[in-house]
């Protein structure tokens, strides 16, 4: 029987694993994406504060307060264990930065939880999730040197539009577009 997953919007009732989950990033020195604001419980925020940052980032006015396009952060739960083990921001209304690089929808999947196919769940559920916002495309980046990510996207049907360098962290990135309809309908089988 294969794995079953959902996504949850994050909550107090997780405390413990949200923190467990962004410390075993910190620990294998990996980048954290996807996680909302999240991730500023590793430079000081207290847990409550970064979930309140997390949950109000999907009010337009919030969101554009703090310099920030909306969003909504969901956890990735594996059923049969109840596991953390991944997280998705989908973002909507960009701005132009955001258009440049950045992009709809970021993801990440804990580093023990790597190389499973994970992530391809984890990205067809966000797609999901676009589309219940309205979404019809999404864009979405990744390092060029990030393999997995790039065929993670491109498994799930991806159309490379670009690859340059993105100024906020010097590093060579792919940018893909995924027409959302197209993309769930040719992997609900797989996937659903």
């Amino acid at each position: 029987m294969a794995e079953r997953f959902y996504f949850e919007r994050p909550s107090a009732a997780r405390k413990a694993e949200i923190i467990d989950y962004l410390n075993e990033f910190a620990a294998a020195g990996s980048k954290i994406n996807g996680s909302g604001s999240l991730d500023k419980i590793l430079s000081g925020w207290t847990f409550e504060q970064a979930l309140e940052r997390c949950l109000n980032m999907e009010n337009k006015e919030y969101a554009k307060k703090a310099g920030r396009c909306p969003g909504k952060t969901f956890l990735l739960i594996r059923e049969k264990d109840n596991r953390l083990v991944g997280t998705v921001n989908i973002r909507w209304d960009l701005n132009e930065e955001m258009l440049r690089f950045g992009g709809h929808i970021g993801y990440g999947i804990r580093p023990s939880e790597r190389r499973k196919g994970y992530n391809k769940i984890n990205l067809y559920l966000a797609l999901k999730e676009a589309k219940k916002i309205g979404l019809d495309r999404v864009m979405i980046d990744c390092a060029a040197s990030n393999i997995a990510s790039d065929k993670t996207i491109q498994a799930l049907g991806g159309i490379r539009e670009r690859c340059e360098i993105d100024p906020r962290d010097d590093e060579m990135t792919n940018v893909y577009w995924i027409d959302v309809e197209e993309s769930l309908s040719r992997f609900k089988a797989v996937y659903d």
